[in-house]
């Protein structure tokens, strides 16, 4: 699994990092965002801005 945004992977070994991962869903099926992405956009993620604006 990777991150929508940046393509990094999700490292299944580290559980507590593994739990800070977002899962996003819109008209184009579930995405995953890295912990370091989604707090990048976490202002968007509530807005509920199409990704096209971030």
């Amino acid at each position: 699994m990777a991150c929508s945004r940046c393509g990094a992977a999700k490292d299944q070994d580290d559980q507590t990092r593994a739990l800070s991962w977002v899962l996003d869903r819109d008209e184009r099926g579930p995405h995953w965002m890295c912990p370091s992405c989604a707090r990048t956009h976490v202002r968007d993620i509530e807005g509920k801005l199409p990704a096209e604006y971030w």
